[in-house]
């Protein structure tokens, strides 16, 4: 009878080991894990500040470029008007 109550407070006494391991292990994972999440989110967040800057400036490159293509064709339209005051003026000569 000694030899089973023995058996069972070290059974127990193993039990409670195992568990306090488990646990302990436990709450340092997720420690870890909490650390790496908020670095993950962290860096999460500085890429979305470097792509709304770099979306920013593609919309201010495209209105350059349509500002220039209308001084292009605005440039194209007073070298014909240029164009036909000279041939205007060389013809009443």
């Amino acid at each position: 009878m000694n030899e089973l109550i023995v058996a069972l407070i070290t059974g127990g006494l193993s039990l409670m080991g195992t568990v306090i391991t488990v646990i302990v292990g436990f709450k340092q994972t997720s420690k870890q894990v909490d650390a790496k999440t908020d670095l993950t989110i962290y860096r999460i967040e500085q890429l979305e500040a470097k792509q709304d800057k770099h979306n920013t400036l593609i919309e201010r490159t495209y209105k350059l470029e349509e500002k220039a293509d209308l001084m292009q064709e605005r440039m194209k339209v007073a070298n014909h008007r240029l164009d036909d005051i000279e041939h205007y003026m060389s013809s009443h000569k």
